[in-house]
């Protein structure tokens, strides 16, 4: 059984006051208590209403309504999601929320989640059902990782700096517990490096000279929004590489092209034209 822990605005919530760092250890430790049990799901706080919105609906049209909402008793400042046997065990867990919050003066609320086990058969059931099954075998997220030969710092380093991106790792193999079963003259080779786009990570590592086959068969697809960014990448891009698809129109792009770099990686750069977009 799921429930949710509701901690209730009142005056200071609403006024932004932060929780002390006392506080805020004090939560901790409950949260810990929570995970320790293996009942915590999450746990999230939220900003006054007044950074908030109320969506209102009328015969079908959205009326929206910048915050402060309401008195705020009638708020929400927080919640925590919790997985339970019983309403019984909820409720205990309830009773431990940490008294130096408001000096023993909080208000909670402990609401039950609906579960798809609740409804009735039907097609709307079934889509939900399908729809938790996707979720469940979803990554977190899907990311590229590069193989190099020895040039992998060099690399990331300049796909870093070309794509706007950030260098999370760049870990070399002397830096690491195997580093005295490497060769002496692989040592400074990469054992692992990330760098951050948007958050999403192109990660590489360099490979022994005699293992290290040239990457084939996969490109890198970075899409852009305008001709001239995207053009001034694939220069870059195709500086010492080999140009394999010209930068220029084709029936689904505004602009398109392939190249591969002159560390080996295959790029492909798209502008897409919006109709495209909206009818593949």
């Amino acid at each position: 059984m799921k429930f949710m822990l509701i901690r209730r605005a009142d005056e200071d919530t609403e006024q932004g006051v932060m929780p002390s760092d006392a506080m805020l250890e004090e939560m901790a430790r409950y949260n810990e208590r929570l995970t320790q049990a293996g009942v915590f799901v999450s746990g999230e706080g939220l900003w006054p209403s007044r950074e908030g919105y109320r969506i209102n609906f009328h015969d079908g049209e959205p009326d929206i309504v910048k915050g402060p909402l309401a008195e705020p008793d009638a708020l929400i400042a927080g919640f925590s999601v919790l997985e339970v046997d019983s309403v019984e065990e909820a409720l205990d867990w309830a009773r431990q929320w940490p008294t130096m919050d408001r000096d023993g003066n909080t208000r909670l609320e402990l609401r039950r989640f609906y579960e798809l086990e609740d409804f009735d058969p039907g097609e709307g059931l079934d889509r939900h059902r399908r729809l938790q099954t996707q979720l469940a075998r979803q990554p977190q997220q899907v990311n590229t990782h590069l193989v190099f030969n020895g040039q992998c710092r060099e690399a990331m380093t300049f796909y870093a700096d070309l794509l706007g991106g950030e260098i999370e790792a760049m870990i070399a193999f002397s830096d690491t517990p195997v580093a005295t079963g490497v060769p002496e003259d692989s040592r400074d080779r990469i054992a692992h490096s990330v760098v951050n786009i948007r958050d999403r990570r192109l990660m590489g590592c360099d490979m022994n000279a005699e293992c290290y086959t040239p990457p084939a068969g996969a490109c890198v697809q970075l899409e852009y929004g305008d001709v001239e960014g995207a053009e001034q990448v694939f220069r870059q891009l195709s500086d010492g590489g080999t140009i394999q698809m010209p930068f220029e129109e084709t029936f689904w792009a505004v602009r398109f092209g392939v190249v591969v770099d002159r560390y080996g990686i295959g790029w492909m750069i798209n502008v897409g034209k919006p109709e495209m977009e909206m009818n593949p």
